[in-house]
Formats: C-alpha cells, structure tokens, sequence
C-alpha cells in the first residue's frame, strides 16, 4: 500500500474524532505546526526515521517534545499512535491528507492559482466567487505568480486545469497552425 494511501487512513480517522468532538480546526493548526517543526529539523525527522534508534528513545523525544509544545489531547494521542505504528516520519503527508479530509467534508475546494502579476482583492474575491459558481463548492484560494505567463490566470482545482493564460493561448494557436499546415 502506498504510503499516500496509508496517510489517508490515518486522515479519514482522525477526521471523525476530531469532528466528533469539535476539534477540527485546533487539531488541523496544531497538527500543521508539527509538521513544519518535524520538517525544519532534518535531525528531528532522522530520529524518527532511523531504524537503530529504538522505540523507546523515539517514545521519548515525542514525550519531551509534547510536553514542550502542549497540543490538545486529541492532536498528543495520535501523534503516540503515529509513533507507535512506525508512521510519524510521515507525518507531513498525513497532515495533507488530513487538512483535504477535512475541506473535502466540509464542502470546501483549494484551487492553486497562477497569475503573470498579482491580483488586486476584488480581482481575488472576484475570481473566488466565479470558481464556488463552476464547482459548486466554497473555494479557497492559493496564488503564485509567474510571469512567463505573460497575462491571464491557470487555476488547477485537483486534477482539472483551467488555462486562460496568453501564454497558453499562444500555445494553443501553434498547435492549430501545425495542426492545419
């Protein structure tokens, strides 16, 4: 099983316990910060990952560390699970997993969005409400900026791309001159 797969188990139950008790989106924020402390600290995520290092120091560093950064209950207990089952140095994909789970349940979309130059907040509230229309879904915004676009907006919503850039109209006008030549 792949370790996507595994991390969206893990995902899917915490999802229910968390909404169960009414801790979605205190567990999401501390479970996001876990991840950034575990990923920023290579030495941190090789205690974690290495095989000689035995349970019982990993069992400690976790405590240490849950002792230090005090997470609520819920976010504590399944970072011991995620330890115990040997999966916390997959902690970063499990808390992307997670954080879908959640928007996913709760109607909600990220769409990434490119644009040559940055949007002005209407430009963005604009663009927001136009993608809730397409998909139906409330839509959270993520932007970039890359002028090689040279103009217009590439929004990728999952695996669907919708691409109104120049430079991609450029590209489809090529591919029709060729096609036609």
């Amino acid at each position: 099983m792949s370790s996507q797969a595994v991390a969206r188990r893990y995902a899917v139950a915490l999802a229910e316990v968390v909404l169960a008790r009414g801790e979605a989106q205190e567990v999401r924020e501390e479970l996001a910060a876990w991840d950034e402390l575990v990923r920023s600290n290579a030495q941190l995520l090789e205690v974690f990952r290495h095989p000689a290092i035995t349970q019982e120091q990993k069992r400690a560093v976790l405590e240490e560390l849950i002792r230090r950064t005090r997470p609520r209950p819920t976010t504590a207990n399944f970072l011991k699970v995620l330890l115990q089952n040997g999966r916390l140095s997959e902690l970063s994909e499990v808390s992307t997993q997670f954080a879908q789970e959640l928007d996913r349940r709760s109607g909600v979309v990220t769409a990434q969005v490119t644009t040559a130059r940055p949007l002005s907040a209407d430009a963005q509230e604009a663009l927001r409400a136009r993608l809730g229309q397409l998909t139906g879904s409330r839509v959270r915004l993520q932007f970039e900026v890359d002028d090689e676009l040279i103009g217009g907006v590439v929004t990728r919503i999952g695996s669907t791309l919708y691409d109104g850039s120049v430079r991609g109209r450029l590209q489809q006008i090529r591919q029709r001159m060729a096609g036609e030549g």
